[in-house]
């Protein structure tokens, strides 16, 4: 790799790594572009050279702690035999990155729907795309085998992530008494109750009792 390649790929790395670090230490409202350049001493032109904005820089930020979340969601789940065990897996690698990479799960649920990233949805949403079609068809020969519940590839990302997400951000946010381990025993499960088939009742098993007569 030339030099100058090498000099900029180390200074996206440092933009990146300081971006991180001064959202987990300020928050949304110290997250600026003169923070940014200050805990990096990478100059506002170079900042600009490689990323267009500060909201292009948010975007990649954003980009790559997402794609963090789900390779490691989606190595969890190639490991996994059954449909019950990858369902579970998938939850219980969502929290394990929630606790064990705190600043990078922090900026991705506090910043979901901030202004610097919608200038940058469409790039963001082809990325988050890209991952779920992995789950997708780790899913789909599964559904049609009858193991999971056969639901569109929206409803399966609102079954599985949505509750997780949801108690991830309560986590993260520190004003409610979300004990995580605790979390992680009981959600796995009931996520993968909520896509797991019906079993059929035997003929004649309605559970209201007999006729008489």
């Amino acid at each position: 790799m030339p030099p100058k390649q090498q000099r900029g790929e180390a200074t996206v790395e440092l933009l990146l790594t300081s971006a991180l670090r001064v959202y987990a230490e300020a928050g949304q409202q110290g997250f600026t572009v003169s923070a940014v350049t200050a805990a990096s001493k990478v100059s506002l032109g170079s900042l600009y050279h490689h990323f267009g904005s500060f909201d292009g820089l948010a975007a990649a930020l954003y980009i790559r702690c997402m794609e963090q979340l789900f390779d490691e969601m989606i190595v969890a789940l190639q490991r996994s035999r059954t449909a019950r065990t990858g369902v579970r897996a998938l939850v219980q690698a969502y929290l394990r990155f929630t606790e064990e990479h705190r600043d990078a799960a922090l900026f991705l649920h506090a910043s979901a729907y901030s202004g610097y990233l919608a200038a940058r949805a469409e790039q963001i949403k082809a990325a988050k795309a890209a991952k779920l079609a992995v789950i997708g068809a780790w899913m789909q020969p599964r559904m049609e085998r009858g193991e999971i519940l056969p639901v569109p590839g929206p409803l399966v990302e609102v079954l599985v992530m949505g509750p997780v997400a949801e108690a991830a951000r309560r986590w993260l946010s520190d004003t409610y008494e979300l004990d995580l381990a605790e979390v992680a025993r009981i959600l796995p499960e009931s996520i993968w109750r909520s896509l797991r088939p019906e079993r059929s009742e035997p003929c004649g098993a309605t559970g209201t009792g007999g006729g008489g007569g």
